[in-house]
């Protein structure tokens, strides 16, 4: 299984594409897979897809502050009356609601030595296939099928190491949606959306560019 090295810095932290954007899929002689939006390395093997990019919510114009109405001229006064001290208005307090940590994570690796991560604490699992033979004991004979059940081997993400896990799950997500399947873009898409937000939303927004 070919191993996978995703380059996050293809979207800000928050959708702000307009018009086309160009990717490109590079895989190199190893079989390392890279996702940019610049063409493949020389010797890589390349694959380009142009999508919509994600166009930025237009901000709504301002509105325009009324004219307050004039006073009413104060009556004349038959002698001097002392200013009153003005009371300085209290400035408000910033809201600066904390970041909460990012939701746990696990890491998980197949029978084949690919790894992913994933939110769910349960193992996927999977049919290994098994060589068949004929009665004649030779395979090429075989007409049946078989496979052996295997479980991914899951561990949790140590908290030290919760923001490197989303940031690679974002990347899947990302690969998912853009080079996925046409009928299934739109669900990977938002997926992609979600994960964006739970790392924009928690501290590993702060540390993100």
């Amino acid at each position: 299984m070919r191993s996978m090295l995703l380059v996050l810095g293809l979207l800000p932290a928050a959708p702000a594409f307009a018009g086309d954007v160009v990717f490109y899929r590079c895989t190199d002689a190893a079989g390392h897979l890279t996702i940019q939006n610049s063409p493949c390395p020389k010797g890589s093997r390349e694959e380009k897809k142009t999508m919509q990019g994600v166009n930025t919510v237009p901000m709504g114009a301002a509105a325009k502050p009324s004219t307050p109405a004039p006073l009413p001229a104060a009556p004349p006064r038959p002698e001097a009356v002392p200013d009153t001290p003005r009371e300085e208005p209290v400035e408000a307090v910033a809201d600066d609601k904390p970041r909460l940590s990012p939701p746990v994570l696990f890491q998980c690796t197949t029978y084949d030595r690919d790894s992913y991560v994933t939110e769910s604490s349960e193992p996927q699992k999977r049919c290994l296939p098994l060589r068949t033979v004929g009665l004649d004991g030779n395979p090429s004979t075989g007409a049946g099928q078989a496979c052996d059940i295997v479980y991914d081997q899951c561990a949790r993400v140590p908290d030290g190491a919760l923001c490197e896990a989303w940031k690679k799950r974002l990347g899947e997500t990302e690969v998912a949606w853009r080079f996925g399947r046409t009928e299934n873009a739109e669900k990977n898409r938002a997926e992609f959306e979600r994960v964006q937000r739970i790392i924009h939303e928690s501290t590993c927004g702060a540390t993100s560019p």
